[in-house]
Formats: structure tokens, C-alpha cells, sequence
């Protein structure tokens, strides 16, 4: 998100910058509310760890969330990078190319979902 941020009250294009334009700022108005809200779900189930409360479909709810979010985000803020994501020098590329691999291992998303469907 800081990244998205920063590189759009950076970039100049149209007589201002990418942050004047009112869809990145849609754009990262809803990026940085999904990743709010995802931050909160993984708060509570540290706190639900700690106290020896949280259970595997708790768990597996926070997982396949999280990291379907932060794909979504991550390819979200990629865009308004335009061709510069695709170039490995730039840290959202590395994101990018590293987030994927998020949705597979610790459990693959669609175990996580089969998880949570047999606990209800």
C-alpha cells in the first residue's frame, strides 16, 4: 500500500500527478480498507492464539482471506505502476511475483475453504 501511495503522489502525467486522478484514489481508498480489514482478521486470531482460543477454521478463514487480499491489493497497486510492475528492479514486481505462491502453501486456499465448510 505505502508503496502505491508514494509512487502515485509521484508520478506525473496530465498536468499533475497519478494521485490527482480520482480512480487511483478510489483504487487505493479500497486497497487500504481490504488491507484494514484484513490486518483487523489477523489481529484477532493472534489474540484468539494467545489465548488458546483459536481453532482450525478460524484459522483457515485468516489464511485464504489474508492472502486472497493481498493478491488483490498487490496486483491492484501493480496497475497503477503500469509497465514499470512487470520490471523486476521495481519492488512491486517482487511482490507480485512472490504474493502467488502465498494462496498455495501453508495449505492450498481451496483446503483452507473445505476446512471452514466442515466446521459449519
Amino acid at each position: 500500500m505505502k508503496l502505491g501511495v508514494e509512487h502515485a503522489k509521484s508520478r506525473e502525467l496530465f498536468d499533475g500527478t497519478l494521485m490527482d486522478l480520482q480512480n487511483t484514489r478510489f483504487v487505493l481508498a479500497e486497497c487500504s480498507t481490504d488491507v484494514l480489514a484484513a490486518r483487523t482478521l489477523l489481529d484477532h486470531c493472534i489474540m484468539l492464539h494467545m489465548e488458546g482460543k483459536l481453532d482450525s477454521a478460524t484459522a483457515s478463514r485468516a489464511k485464504y482471506w489474508t492472502t486472497d487480499v493481498q493478491c488483490n491489493v498487490i496486483d491492484r497497486v501493480l496497475q497503477l505502476f503500469g509497465g514499470y510492475g512487470f520490471m523486476l528492479e521495481y519492488p512491486i514486481a517482487k511482490m507480485y511475483a512472490g504474493a502467488r505462491i502465498q494462496k498455495i502453501y501453508g495449505g492450498a486456499n481451496e483446503v483452507m475453504k473445505e476446512l471452514i465448510a466442515r466446521s459449519l
